[in-house]
């Protein structure tokens, strides 16, 4: 069939993470129990954060758009893989596996900008405690989170546009459970060497310049913090403590898979469970159980 790409494949087929049907029904298990974590805890977040005027600070704002990130993330491949792992034949079409592509970079970017916003709100709360206000103002975070989502749209529709000027014409088999530039740029029907420096000049460079400027800002909060004992500092630094576990989890991941434009290992597909499903599990869980401001709203929340 004739595409404006020049592609002979009209679908691609994912091997999903096993083909043995015991292991299918323990991971369909598995990932619905996570999806529905993830948007429970994740919704009872950003209800909480509308709700309360208690949780007004620029962190709980900046909170509950990584929430919302959160649940787009994981809703882009979970759904998928729970119908894959009741189906033998994984196909899924080529219009939809470019869509999917599309969708995750642009919230898996975006999420990446987020977290490096936070970690600069953090440093601003801790190191600049007078100048706060005007430097993380409601009108300040609103322009932070869309400069965000921008920055995120535009690496995605770079990878895109990157990935469907290519030919595909066979093999069509993709050994991962969902669609995702490097896998899908192997079985293109041409030289993609230089391509896949540029993805990885892309995403590779991205991942990895956000998360040593996120690591970079910690240095002068702890610092700052070192050999205070007052109560709000120690909580400052609880938070810190959370908030690199979350990005360590999602980061690291996402730098070893992006950052090789010419190699692929068998780990790769469990590795990418990491920032789809673990990632945006753990942040409801960290931000929740460890923060009392949320869980005393989230009390409120249910009383009412």
């Amino acid at each position: 069939m004739a595409r404006a790409n020049s592609s002979r494949v009209t679908q691609f087929i994912l091997l999903g993470l096993s083909d043995k049907r015991e292991l299918q029904v323990l991971l369909f298990t598995t990932f619905l129990l996570a999806y529905a974590m993830v948007l429970l805890g994740n919704l009872l977040i950003i209800a909480a954060v509308r709700t309360d005027p208690k949780l007004s600070s620029p962190m709980y704002f900046l909170l509950c758009n990584l929430s919302f990130l959160d649940i787009c993330c994981t809703s882009v491949t979970a759904p998928r893989v729970l119908v894959d792992l009741l189906c033998q034949r994984k196909a899924i079409v080529f219009e939809g596996c470019i869509a999917q592509l599309f969708f995750l970079h642009f919230v898996g970017s975006s999420e990446m900008f987020l977290l490096t916003v936070m970690a600069y709100d953090r440093y601003a709360a801790i190191c600049r405690p007078l100048h706060y206000p005007a430097l993380m103002s409601r009108g300040a975070c609103w322009l932070l989170v869309c400069s965000c989502w921008a920055g995120g749209f535009l690496h995605s529709i770079t990878q895109t546009l990157l990935t469907i000027q290519l030919p595909f014409c066979g093999p069509n088999t993709i050994d991962g459970y969902f669609c995702d530039v490097p896998p899908v740029l192997r079985l293109a029907c041409a030289d993609i060497r230089t391509t896949q420096w540029l993805m990885a000049s892309n995403s590779g460079l991205i991942s990895l310049g956000c998360f040593l400027l996120l690591l970079a800002s910690y240095v002068p909060i702890l610092l700052a913090v070192r050999g205070r004992v007052l109560h709000g500092h120690c909580r400052a630094l609880s938070t810190c403590a959370a908030h690199l576990a979350v990005v360590t989890l999602f980061f690291v991941p996402c730098i070893f898979i992006y950052l090789r434009p010419f190699s692929t290992f068998a780990l790769d597909k469990y590795v990418c469970v990491s920032y789809t499903v673990l990632s945006p599990l753990m942040n409801p869980l960290i931000y929740s159980l460890r923060n009392s401001e949320v869980q005393e709203s989230l009390g409120r929340l249910w009383k009412r």
